[in-house]
């Protein structure tokens, strides 16, 4: 008897790697694809299901307790929250990500984008389109070694961002609860706890996973406390950063300015008026991506499922 696996939704152009995969496994898998938006269309394709691929589709708790067979459900990527893991739990289903298939490009693109805004390279380059040839268009600029760059999390995007940032000369400070000042020392960099960063940080990298406890991490309080001179870069999730206090306090210069590559809604509404202001760089969620990574993003998703209906241990399980 076959196993029914479902991709619940995806938005690449084929599905060659996950079909290699399977068939690599010799498993007798049916893989059947859907393009689920909605809670009711996951009820309805996934039900008899062994296995579920997800990309955005909402698994939720309702989701999770009208499946009848399933063992596992594998994400594309490092986040978790289209599913509900409590849930999930409670079932017995397996739920499994790929922490580790983007760390290259994440740090690249944090960097790239602190960078960009650090030089005023995007705000230059407009200027000159716009006919003005003139340095002072970009100021003020700062050494780097006369600024700290702090981060929100010390996973592992946010080391490999810090080993970049190294030879850059910044200082360097981090938040995590997780791991000791001893750790964070032993690679080079000051822990602080979350109000001391964020009151100390020039430029703010966020890399922590959007769950209940840091949903509007950043906030209107929060912002109120940051340098007028600070910079927040955000590659992690957009409800990290309450929007609307983010936007007030970029128009009041409460803060100097934003470099974001995810939104509280996505794709971004385009009469959001952070794509007016000069002093934000906005990617559109592309920081996960390069070729190779999309590619190891998508087998180990599906290796992940193919461990799981072979009886073996997934070294993903989240759950």
């Amino acid at each position: 008897m076959a196993f029914k696996v479902l991709i619940t939704d995806y938005e690449f152009d084929h599905l060659n790697y996950e079909e290699e995969v399977f068939k690599e496994s010799n498993l007798p898998i049916t893989f059947v694809k859907a393009q689920c938006k909605t809670e009711e269309e996951v009820i309805e394709q996934a039900r008899d299901a062994d296995a579920l691929l997800n990309q955005y589709a909402p698994v939720s708790r309702r989701v999770i307790e009208s499946l009848e067979n399933c063992k596992v459900i594998s994400r594309y990527g490092v986040g978790v929250n289209t599913i509900d893991l409590d849930a999930a739990k409670e079932k017995d289903i397996l739920v499994a990500n790929v922490p580790d298939y983007g760390m290259e490009e994440v740090s690249n693109h944090a960097l790239a984008l602190l960078l960009s805004w650090a030089r005023k390279i995007t705000l230059l380059n407009n200027e000159v389109k716009k006919g003005q040839w003139d340095f002072k268009k970009g100021v003020p600029i700062h050494r780097f070694n006369d600024q700290t760059v702090g981060v929100l999390g010390f996973g592992r995007i946010p080391r490999c961002l810090i080993s970049k940032l190294k030879p850059l000369g910044f200082k360097l400070a981090a938040y995590d609860p997780f791991v000791s000042a001893e750790e964070m020392k032993a690679a080079g960099v000051e822990k602080m706890e979350l109000e001391e960063i964020i009151e100390t940080a020039d430029y703010l990298s966020i890399h922590v996973p959007l769950i209940n406890d840091t949903f509007h991490l950043i906030n209107e309080e929060r912002l109120n406390r940051m340098k007028k001179n600070a910079v927040i870069i955000n590659t992690a999730r957009g409800p990290i950063i309450d929007e609307g206090a983010l936007t007030e306090a970029l128009k009041e210069g409460k803060i100097a300015g934003a470099a974001l590559d995810v939104m509280e809604e996505e794709p971004i509404r385009f009469d959001n008026e952070l794509l007016e202001m000069e002093n934000v760089i906005i990617t559109p969620h592309s920081a996960w991506y390069s070729e190779e990574a999309m590619v190891e993003l998508r087998r180990k998703a599906a290796l992940n499922i193919v461990q799981v209906l072979s009886g073996e241990k997934t070294p993903y399980a989240v759950t």
